[in-house]
C-alpha cells in the first residue's frame, strides 16, 4: 500500500499533510470524488463500511467485490487510473451481529474480513469494541484487542494466499460514537486521553504478539481517537485544538502511530487544517457529501417547480416524505418529537438519514425525471442564483455547464475542496 504508506511518512518526517477518506456508497457522491481527484492527479481513498457492504450485501445491497467492481467502472468512466484508487474497509468487526453470541458474531466477522480482504482492499480497520449478546458492557481494551488480532491474522493469511504477500495496512482503535453520527443530542464530548491511547496501542501490542501476527505492527498506520468532534441531527461539535493538545504531544513523543479522525463531517475549514496539524492524518467524511447531494437535488427540484407545471414535475421531495414515512426503519429510532419536528429531520438533518433511501426504486425514477425535465429546459441564471448561489458565480464565470449534473457534481465538490486544503503540506 505504497500510496498511503507515503503519504502517512511524510507527515511522520513533519510535512503536516494529511489525506481524506471517502466514507459513501452513492454513484454521485463517487463521481464528485473520482472527478475531483483525477483533476488534481492525486490519489482516492474510498472506505466501505461494515453496514453498507458485507458477504450477504449490507445496506448497499452489494458485497466486496461487487463494490470494488462498481468503483473501477466508475473510475474507467471518470477516466481516473484504477492504480491511483485506495479502498478500505470501515468498522470491520461484529458490529451487524450484535444481537448474535460474541463466538457466533466473531465467525462472521472473520469471512467478512476475508471477503474484504479478497477483493483488494488494502487498508483495514479493525473495529471489535461492541458489545455482543453474551458481553459485558462495554468491553476491555484486552478483550477489544484480543478479537481484533483474531480477525488480523484472517486478513493477513488471506492477502498472503490471494495476492502472494501481506501488504495490508491497518487502522485500529474506536473512540468514536457509532458510524453516521450519533444518535442522541449532544453538547460536549471528551476527547481521548493519552493513557487511554497508550492503553488501546498496548493492548492491540500485546494481543497481535500472542496470536503470532506482531510482524504486521509497522503497517499500523492510525489509531482512532476521539478529538471531540461530532456531529448531531441539529447541531455540530466543533473541533477546540487546545482540548486535544496533550493527546497531540503525547502522538509527538510516542512516535507513531497517526490518529484518524472519524465524524470530521460539517467541521469548519480550520478546523480540518488544525486536525491535520495535531497529526489527524485522515480525516473521514461521509454524511456531509451526501448532504450536500440532498442540497442541491432540493435547489434542483424547486427550481423545477418554477419552470414546469405541477403535472410535469417530478415530485422529488413529495415521493422522498412518502417513502420514508411508509418505511421509517433507517430513520425512526433516530429522529424524536413532534411530527413536525421528524419532518424536519427527514429532510435537513445533519445525519442525513435520507442517504439511505435514494436508491428506492420510487425516489430513483423521480430523481429520473427530475434531472430528464431539467436537462431537457434551459437553467435560467436567475433561478441558479437563487438556489444554487455557489454554483451560479461559476457558471458566470465560465467554470461550469449550467447543467443538473453539472450543478450536483459541482456543490458536492465544495466539499472535498475544504478537505483537499486541509491535507496540503505546511
Amino acid at each position: 500500500m505504497k500510496l498511503l504508506t507515503e503519504i502517512i511518512t511524510r507527515h511522520q518526517q513533519g510535512e503536516q499533510n494529511g489525506l481524506f477518506s471517502v466514507c459513501s456508497a452513492h454513484p454521485l457522491v463517487l463521481e464528485a470524488a473520482l472527478r475531483f481527484a483525477r483533476d488534481r492527479q492525486q490519489p482516492l481513498l474510498v472506505e466501505a463500511t461494515s453496514n453498507q457492504v458485507d458477504q450477504t450485501g449490507g445496506y448497499t445491497g452489494m458485497t466486496p467485490a461487487d463494490f470494488r467492481d462498481f468503483l473501477w467502472q466508475l473510475a474507467d468512466t471518470c477516466q481516473f487510473p484504477r492504480e491511483q484508487l485506495i479502498l478500505g474497509g470501515d468498522h470491520l468487526g461484529p458490529n451487524r451481529w450484535q444481537k448474535e453470541a460474541a463466538e457466533v458474531a466473531m465467525q462472521h466477522a472473520e469471512v467478512l474480513i476475508a471477503h474484504y480482504v479478497q477483493a483488494g482492499f488494502k487498508k483495514i480497520h479493525l473495529d471489535c469494541s461492541m458489545s455482543c449478546a453474551d458481553d459485558p458492557v462495554p468491553l476491555t481494551d484486552a478483550i477489544v484487542a484480543q478479537r481484533a488480532a483474531r480477525l488480523a491474522v484472517i486478513a493477513e493469511e488471506t492477502c498472503q494466499q490471494h495476492f502472494g504477500c501481506r501488504d495490508l495496512v491497518y487502522v485500529i482503535g474506536t473512540e468514536v460514537p457509532v458510524p453516521g453520527g450519533a444518535h442522541e443530542t449532544l453538547t460536549e464530548l471528551a476527547v481521548t486521553t493519552p493513557e487511554a491511547a497508550q492503553a488501546t496501542l498496548m493492548a492491540h501490542h500485546h494481543a497481535f504478539e500472542q496470536q503470532g501476527v506482531s510482524e504486521l505492527w509497522p503497517r499500523i498506520i492510525g489509531l482512532v481517537v476521539q478529538p471531540g468532534v461530532e456531529f448531531d441531527h441539529t447541531h455540530i461539535i466543533d473541533y477546540q485544538p487546545q482540548k486535544a493538545q496533550q493527546l497531540r504531544q503525547w502522538a509527538e513523543t510516542a512516535g507513531r502511530p497517526l490518529f484518524e479522525a472519524h465524524s470530521t463531517d460539517y467541521q469548519t475549514p480550520e478546523a480540518l487544517r488544525q486536525l491535520v496539524i495535531d497529526h489527524f492524518a485522515i480525516l473521514k467524511v461521509g454524511p456531509a457529501l451526501t448532504f450536500a447531494l440532498r442540497e442541491a437535488l432540493f435547489s434542483l427540484a424547486c427550481i423545477e417547480e418554477e419552470l414546469l407545471s405541477a403535472k410535469a414535475c417530478s415530485h422529488l421531495r413529495t415521493v422522498l416524505e412518502d417513502v420514508m414515512i411508509d418505511k421509517p426503519g433507517y430513520w425512526q429510532s433516530h429522529y424524536h418529537g413532534d411530527s413536525n419536528t421528524r419532518r424536519l429531520a427527514r429532510g435537513f438533518s445533519y445525519s442525513d438519514r435520507v442517504r439511505y433511501y435514494w436508491p428506492d426504486a420510487q425516489i430513483a425514477d423521480a430523481f429520473n425525471v427530475l434531472i430528464r425535465n431539467l436537462a431537457d429546459t434551459p437553467l435560467p441564471l436567475p433561478l441558479i442564483s437563487q438556489y444554487l448561489p455557489l454554483q451560479y458565480s461559476k457558471v458566470r464565470q465560465g467554470q461550469l455547464p449550467a447543467t443538473p449534473h453539472a450543478l450536483l457534481i459541482d456543490h458536492i465538490q465544495d466539499v472535498l475542496q475544504q478537505y483537499h486544503l486541509a491535507c496540503q503540506p505546511a
